[in-house]
């Protein structure tokens, strides 16, 4: 499978231990990720008031977690991680600015 993306808080990045998890993963079930060509979007559509963002790409063959593409709700499909990222999934970082 090709590479993912999830969208993270700089803070939150720089936080995590071993780990990552989004409080997403508490309040739905999963973490949120996206497919490279999806990724602009994601950050016009949800990240549009952040002054910048940390986008994690994660290799999904080095995930723990269980990976699911599914349809969300206008029925384009994205992946969902079902747990944590582990940091060693994570083979790239870079800090965007969005205005």
């Amino acid at each position: 499978m090709d590479r993912i993306f999830h969208v993270a808080l700089l803070e939150k990045w720089a936080a995590a231990g071993d780990q990552y998890e989004h409080e997403s993963l508490a309040t739905e079930g999963f973490i949120h990720c996206s497919f490279a060509g999806q990724l602009d979007g994601v950050l016009s559509r949800y990240f549009s008031d952040m002054s910048e963002v940390t986008i994690l790409e994660i290799d999904p063959e080095k995930l723990t977690s269980k990976l699911v593409v599914e349809p969300s709700a206008n029925g384009e499909k994205f992946p969902h991680i079902y747990g944590r990222i582990d940091r060693n999934a994570v083979v790239g970082s870079e800090t965007r600015k969005l205005r």
